[in-house]
């Protein structure tokens, strides 16, 4: 097992013990995150939802099918990219996360993706891009660009849960927005990584 690896495993073993906002009351179970440790990419929606809540995985539910059929047609494979939220419990009734709530728990995040190094971070949804972009701004508007961002690049999209609600019009510019992926994975090459101190993921 690598260094990396066994980080990333101590720093689940912190998160499913946390008890750092109100989250921790409500929960099932932590979701932690899911996939290959070594992903070129690395997907961040918003938080668990009841299945996730249930399961202890990320994006398990119908969302979590559109986003495999999504993967599929840009061959990639969910087990060759790591999912992850922005909050690792569930918010009562689906709700969204509360700003307290998303500032308890960034800084998971921001380790597994120091750990994890992507050379792509795909944001699903509002909640993630604006938390990595710092940009207040829609995700409507974000969608359909690379970002640079820390060495890396995010790729703003749409959660799928929107896709389910929103039709072919939403599925459409996803579509477009995992072609980007897809573009941008084979135009790059990885950077060295940086060391935790210089990274500063979310200020």
């Amino acid at each position: 097992m690598t260094d990396a690896h066994e980080a990333l495993r101590e720093l689940e073993e912190r998160a499913r013990a946390c008890t750092a906002c109100r989250l921790a009351e409500t929960r099932t179970t932590v979701v932690f995150g899911d996939g290959s440790t070594d992903a070129r990419v690395m997907f961040v929606g918003e938080g668990p939802g009841r299945n996730e809540d249930l399961q202890g995985v990320p994006f398990v539910g119908a969302a979590g099918q559109l986003l495999n059929r999504l993967l599929e047609e840009v061959d990639l494979r969910r087990e060759d990219v790591y999912i992850a939220n922005v909050v690792k419990c569930r918010p009562p009734g689906n709700r969204d996360p509360r700003p307290d709530e998303i500032e308890a728990c960034k800084g998971y995040l921001a380790e597994q993706i120091r750990l994890i190094d992507p050379e792509v971070v795909s944001t699903l949804g509002n909640f993630a891009t604006k938390l990595l972009l710092k940009q207040q701004m829609g995700i409507t508007r974000l969608r359909g660009h690379a970002y640079p961002w820390w060495n890396r690049t995010v790729v703003p999209t749409f959660h799928p849960a929107a896709a389910l609600r929103g039709g072919e019009s939403v599925m459409s510019q996803m579509r477009e927005d995992f072609l980007l992926i897809e573009g941008v994975l084979s135009s790059t090459t990885k950077m060295e990584e940086q060391e935790p101190e210089q990274l500063g993921l979310f200020g």
